[in-house]
């Protein structure tokens, strides 16, 4: 087996941890956003040069199970932790079929825990019925570098989730985890009506919308929360986002029964470092990118886990959540979801279980 990478916590995570979160996050854990993989999948040749060659080439180059094992165990000691796991979306070309196979094999391990697969819009749709068959997939893991448009910027949903694929998961009541485009998210006027028409036409899709729907402030949940408010397809993962007012925004926006704790491992939740907001903008602050004059305090960072953990407990206290609440929030909402979505695979002749 791969060597794990070297990960430690210092005396200021442990602080953290004592002091802010040991008592706030519960004893059962269901992580909704977590990536397998192996940077091997990642079939570009000048893939070492790329933005993300000296994250995911070298210390994060093999994502194993046993490894967000152990990343839970360090940073949720106590923890029982179960996964919704998927691939790195690396970009094109990835090799999605040893991406998928990889996953499958790696979820196995955990038979609480559930794989969705890793999709590209040229992907028909009986492939994606023959994949959810042989690998008992709960859905699909779309991603923006893949939009037939060329654009991973402001692509819609539609350009790398087309709708033959959609339907695929309409008819299984599977799961989409959908990281949306566009500069501004879940508030830019297209996205919204997308979503909305997507959920109508389609409403045994099971939507997760990644990063409070890529809502790393509170503006841009804000701004959709009237035409969100209600969806009965429509679940959010709480993943990497570390500002308190996007995840009060979330909360009064759509209710705390449709928000799922999510980590984004691996890697960037365990990394050190923290998104943060300003203006209509967000950008990830880490150790190595900024020019801070920090004499004055202790300069040291932490997790990006553990500020995502902090924002979630700081919106929680403001809304006066309570301890089942709290619960659902990590661990309930979650497993309800994955059961629901495997009581559906039952039902449909030839799929797991059937």
């Amino acid at each position: 087996m791969t060597a794990l990478p070297p990960l430690e916590r210092t005396d200021l995570d442990r602080r953290i941890w004592d002091d802010e979160l040991e008592d706030f996050v519960p004893r059962r854990v269901f992580d909704v956003h977590t990536h397998v993989y192996r940077w091997a999948f990642n079939n570009d040749p000048n893939k070492e040069t790329s933005a993300l060659g000296a994250l995911l080439g070298t210390t994060f180059a093999e994502a194993t199970w046993e490894f967000a094992d152990a990343c839970d165990r360090l940073l949720m000691p106590g923890r029982a932790v179960h996964r919704l796991a998927f691939p790195f979306p690396f970009p094109h070309p990835c090799d999605f079929e040893a991406s998928n196979a990889y996953l499958a094999a790696e979820v196995r391990k955990d038979p609480q825990s559930a794989g969705l697969m890793l999709v590209e819009p040229a992907m028909p749709a009986d492939h994606l019925d023959e994949q959810v068959e042989r690998y008992g997939f709960l859905g699909f893991k779309p991603y923006r570098f893949y939009a037939a448009s060329g654009d991973a910027v402001n692509c819609g949903i539609t350009d790398f989730m087309p709708e033959h694929q959609i339907a695929v998961a309409d008819r299984g009541g599977l799961l989409i985890m959908m990281h949306l485009s566009k500069r501004d998210a879940i508030a830019d006027p297209d996205n919204l009506r997308d979503l909305l028409r997507l959920c109508e036409k389609y409403p045994g899709a099971r939507w997760i919308l990644a990063h409070c729907a890529r809502s790393y402030s509170s503006w841009a949940i804000e701004k959709a929360a009237k035409q969100l408010r209600g969806l009965p397809n429509v679940w959010y993962d709480t993943s990497s986002v570390c500002e308190s007012d996007a995840m009060d925004a979330l909360y009064t926006a759509v209710g705390t029964d449709r928000v799922m704790y999510g980590s984004d491992d691996i890697p960037v939740g365990v990394l050190r470092g923290k998104y943060i907001a300003f203006g209509c903008a967000w950008a990830y602050l880490s150790e190595t990118n900024h020019e801070l004059n920090l004499s004055h305090c202790d300069p040291r960072m932490t997790f990006t886990r553990y500020e995502q953990l902090r924002a979630m407990r700081r919106a929680a206290r403001r809304l006066g959540m309570t301890r089942q609440q709290n619960e659902a929030l990590f661990h309930d909402t979650a497993m309800r979801l994955i059961e629901s979505v495997r009581r559906s695979l039952a039902r449909i002749p030839g799929e797991p279980g059937a």
